[in-house]
């Protein structure tokens, strides 16, 4: 007689175990897909709400996003688009396909990003007198990895209204900083665009001498993390600049987007 314990009936136990783990697994992936989803969008609009410094206690996320439209950009033209359904888009896995996105040359990408998609994102706050605020989603690489964040901006389209980083792998201490409620407190009210062409905005080395005219386009630079602040820095230059939002933020101010 056989015994029960033997090497094959070993083997057809674990593979049957394998078989019922991986149904549960599969169906427990599926049966949570709807609330993950729910969850990312929420940290979304939270994160959004946040950078734009509008994110209150006494409503609901959601109540509050209400009072935010988000439109799709063309960057080629700098103005809104339908091309791609917006409820939609993911303008992070956009940047990552060929056919949604181009490739940058190693002058152009000084965010190191390596691809562009060709559509971006952006959230609108507006009320009667218009656009009050535009959130802009922002990425490029510091030390260790890419910082994700949102960047907005009050209703001149070149005072910064807030700022925030809601994805990262800097050090903590160091480059995780930009984390700091006081260092992104250092943002609000600081202008993009000065008087000449192109990004004024810069994080420097150091601190700001509050009593010369080009500190109002510059942020304290991050104690011990040089190469955390010149990634933001970078990053700024980039998004605000010509391969970025900047032509899209002129026509909105012109009223031609």
């Amino acid at each position: 007689m056989a015994s029960k314990e033997s090497v094959g009936n070993t083997v057809k136990v674990a593979l049957l175990l394998c078989i019922v783990c991986s149904v549960f697994v599969s169906a427990a992936a599926v049966l949570l897909r709807p609330t993950q989803q729910a969850n990312k969008d929420l940290d979304r609009k939270t994160n959004i709400l946040a950078a734009a410094g509008l994110l209150k206690d006494d409503a609901s996320v959601e109540e509050q996003f209400a009072a935010v439209s988000t439109r799709l950009v063309d960057f080629s033209t700098g103005k809104f688009s339908d091309a791609v359904d917006v409820t939609t888009y993911d303008q992070r896995k956009a940047s990552k396909d060929p056919a949604l996105s181009e490739a940058l040359s190693s002058d152009d990408d000084i965010a190191g990003i390596q691809r562009q998609a060709k559509y971006g994102v952006v959230y609108l706050v507006e009320n009667e007198q218009g656009v009050d605020k535009v959130i802009l989603p922002v990425k490029g690489y510091g030390l260790w990895s890419t910082l994700y964040g949102f960047l907005a901006l009050d209703a001149d389209f070149n005072t910064v209204a807030g700022i925030g980083f809601y994805e990262h792998a800097e050090t903590p201490g160091l480059g995780g900083e930009v984390d700091n409620p006081l260092w992104k407190q250092k943002w609000i009210g600081k202008r993009v665009y000065g008087d000449g062409s192109g990004v004024a905005l810069s994080v420097i080395k150091g601190e700001v001498d509050t009593s010369r005219p080009q500190a109002v386009h510059q942020i304290d630079g991050l104690s011990g993390a040089t190469l955390t602040g010149r990634g933001v820095d970078n990053l700024i230059r980039f998004w605000l600049g010509e391969s970025g939002y900047a032509n899209f933020l002129t026509n909105l101010k012109n009223g031609e987007a």
